[in-house]
């Protein structure tokens, strides 16, 4: 059964946000700029649609992204990154810096074995 307390420390919640194996790599994509549905799948190479559409959606309940939908025939959407969703890529990229020392001292621990 999953604790309903608050997350008094933040960290639970920064890590459900990004929980799931493509978010960083939505997020990554969309800090770059805007991309419609097709253009993040192609980027993406191995996600499913239905995943794609899952991860985007919560990513937008999360305020982590914006969906506009331009009302046109055909139709076309558009996602972007929000000013919450830039400030938790920064933070991504500040825990990617740390993966990267981490398995550089992991191999360095393994070579001296």
């Amino acid at each position: 059964m999953r604790n309903k307390e608050p997350d008094s420390c933040g960290f639970a919640s920064a890590l459900q946000a990004i929980g799931g194996k493509w978010k960083t790599s939505v997020l990554w994509e969309l800090h770059l700029r805007p991309h419609r549905f097709a253009e993040l799948r192609r980027l993406l190479s191995g996600v499913s649609e239905k995943v794609l559409a899952q991860q985007l959606r919560q990513m937008e309940l999360d305020g982590l992204i914006h969906r506009h939908d331009y009302d046109e025939v055909p139709p076309r959407v558009e996602y972007s990154i929000t000013p919450l969703g830039m400030s938790l890529n920064d933070a991504v990229t500040a825990m990617s810096a740390w993966g990267k020392r981490h398995e550089a001292w992991k191999a360095r621990q393994q070579a001296a074995a």
